[in-house]
């Protein structure tokens, strides 16, 4: 049984107060009018809402922000951990600003997020990047301001890895990125430990924040017009478990979704072992929830399955697949594939290949398996050649080029709602997203962007679809 615990308001004065010195420090320091700080977020969702969550400590603290490094007085990368490549892409930039340290001394470089949660890469950034002022972990946000301060009022490099995953630390200012799209993280954690995966490990255990405070936050996104809402967890299925109060997320998201307003609402990560008949319903049933489900499969395979502790077979994964296209008509199915786990062979490879056909998805997050260090499956022998994998791995996609070429052609002459998000970068042509998840391309003027509009699809390509506006 898990623990049950109430989370922490813990943004408390002295964090407040903290930012105030920050601000009295960096009017000395800054290069320019204001002090300017760089922020590159690399990985999930929930380490862009950390980001937002920093960008609004240092607003607070007088800081305004640039999309590139080289006016900053303050520098951060805030990382990711899941895939070797993020963390190579991480080294590289860090090393990449020697030269603007040289030139500029006064510039706070830091790093922080889930890499620096692992004593090796936090090691390494010590011995070979002398420059780097400041290092914390994912543990160590709600204390940002104080790990500032004592870097700039001390002069000394600050190092902090704090492994306390037993609160929600509450009421840490943020600064959104988007004014449509919003982040609402509704839980911490994971508890699953899967064999391949390094987040329980520097996110730390599972633990969900209080009801009342998520409807707050959605209340006021909603009321600020924000059009697509995204409540974000490592497994959101699981959410409640460590609190007090009887609730699970269905009924979460059920009162999310009862809010008056015209919204989206979608959620991720959701895992297999805990979605529930109950979910479907509650997605079936409602008015503002996308009818869209993220479920990670990760191989078709049960041998391999139970390698990587997932806690759910093929049968199990399928029947709850096949329950939600029986409720939720069109239902845009996605997915996570791991190609090449540790003992895999061609044949299991061959059963994740089958399950793919058979479910249809719109489409998949593929990755060839990546080792981290401190997983069990790191250790795991792993006899199947690099080519191999990458073999297997073209296969994957050419299957599911075909099956998304199939699901997008069905949608032509289909009248679709999107939200507009963005240019596309010339003609006019702008970027939407479905209720599903897919992407349509359209020419509508770009005063459109944030607001929800039809269009009939005309034209379908293997991953996006493109269209005509319709007009009132």
């Amino acid at each position: 049984m898990a623990e049950k615990f109430s989370t922490l308001t813990d943004f408390n004065e002295t964090q407040s107060e903290y930012l105030n010195l920050i601000f009295e420090i960096m009017e000395k320091r800054k290069r320019g009018d204001k002090p300017v700080a760089y922020i590159h977020t690399y990985g999930c969702q929930q380490n862009v809402a950390d980001g937002e969550n920093i960008k609004g400590m240092l607003s607070k603290a007088g800081f305004v922000f640039e999309d590139k490094p080289d006016n900053a007085d303050f520098i951060l990368f805030n990382t990711c951990a899941v895939r070797e490549h993020a963390e190579d892409r991480v080294f590289g930039n860090v090393g990449a600003l020697k030269n603007l340290k040289r030139k500029y001394p006064n510039i706070i470089i830091a790093l922080c997020g889930c890499m620096m949660e692992q004593k090796h890469i936090a090691d390494r950034m010590y011995k070979s990047f002398p420059y780097v002022n400041l290092v914390f972990g994912t543990h160590a946000l709600h204390l940002f301001p104080e790990l500032l301060y004592k870097t700039l009022s001390g002069g000394k490099r600050v190092y902090l890895r704090d492994n306390d995953d037993s609160m929600i630390h509450e009421g840490i200012p943020v600064k959104r990125d988007g004014s449509f799209k919003g982040w609402l993280p509704i839980m911490y954690g994971c508890n699953n430990f899967c064999t391949y995966c390094i987040v329980p490990y520097v996110r730390g255990r599972e633990r969900s924040r209080e009801k009342d405070i998520i409807l707050k936050e959605a209340k006021e996104l909603i009321d600020l017009g924000y059009k697509d809402i995204t409540l974000l967890g490592q497994n959101v299925n699981s959410y409640g478990k460590t609190l007090k109060e009887d609730v699970n997320f269905s009924q979460l998201i059920s009162q999310v979704d009862s809010i008056d307003g015209d919204y989206w609402l979608r959620f991720m990560t959701s895992h297999p072992k805990d979605c529930t008949k109950e979910l479907i319903d509650t997605i079936a049933s409602s008015k503002h929830i996308s009818k869209h489900l993220h479920l990670p499969f990760q191989s078709g395979s049960d041998r391999i399955l139970k390698l990587m502790n997932r806690h759910y077979d093929r049968k199990k994964y399928l029947d709850i697949v096949n329950y939600a296209k029986s409720k939720i008509p069109d239902v845009s199915l996605t997915s996570d594939v791991i190609v090449g786990f540790p003992g895999e062979t061609y044949e299991d490879f061959k059963e994740t290949i089958s399950l793919i056909r058979e479910v249809e998805f719109t489409s998949l997050f593929t990755f060839i398996y990546s080792p981290r260090v401190g997983t069990p499956a790191a250790e795991m022998d792993d006899p199947i050649s690099a080519e191999e994998k990458s073999m297997w791995f073209r296969e994957l996609l050419d299957v599911q080029e075909e099956i998304a070429s199939k699901r997008c052609g069905s949608m032509v002459g289909t009248t679709q709602k999107v939200l507009v998000e963005s240019e596309k970068g010339k003609d006019d042509i702008l970027n939407c997203r479905t209720s599903g998840n897919i992407i349509v391309e359209t020419k509508a003027p770009k005063e459109l962007i944030g607001t929800f509009q039809n269009v009939k699809i005309t034209k379908a390509g293997n991953w996006i679809l493109k269209g005509d506006l319709v007009k009132e």
